[in-house]
């Protein structure tokens, strides 16, 4: 092997360690963040569902059980939509963050070799 093709591979093999440290530290950063949106959110549907029962418990009427009930209910399947939906684009936004460093290098490797 020649000077200059022991550069190259060592040249490249560090850009791949730091590809790798840049990918591994998105991946960290990511799912904190992640954590801290479900942490969030079960705060939130906690302190919705305790509202609910109170106020479930100050109904005066049959009818009106029935009719916050239904509300209830509604305004729990838009929340889940949307948080869903929330989640998905924050798990999607980690694992592109994650895996772009990777990609990159992956690109200049591919570059490197189409030019020999």
């Amino acid at each position: 092997m020649t000077s200059a093709t022991v550069d190259q591979i060592t040249a490249a093999t560090k850009a791949n360690a730091d590809a790798l440290t840049k990918s591994g530290n998105a991946v960290i950063a990511g799912f904190q963040e992640l954590a801290k949106a479900y942490q969030t959110l079960a705060t939130r549907n906690a302190e919705k569902l305790t509202s609910s029962i109170q106020a479930l418990s100050s109904v005066k009427s049959p009818t009106e059980f029935v009719e916050l009930q239904q509300k209830l209910i509604k305004e729990a399947v838009d929340a889940a939509v949307a948080d869903s939906r929330e989640i998905a684009n924050l798990t999607a936004a980690v694992f592109t963050s994650a895996f772009e460093p990777v990609q990159k290098q992956v690109e200049a490797l591919q570059k490197t070799v189409a030019k020999k």
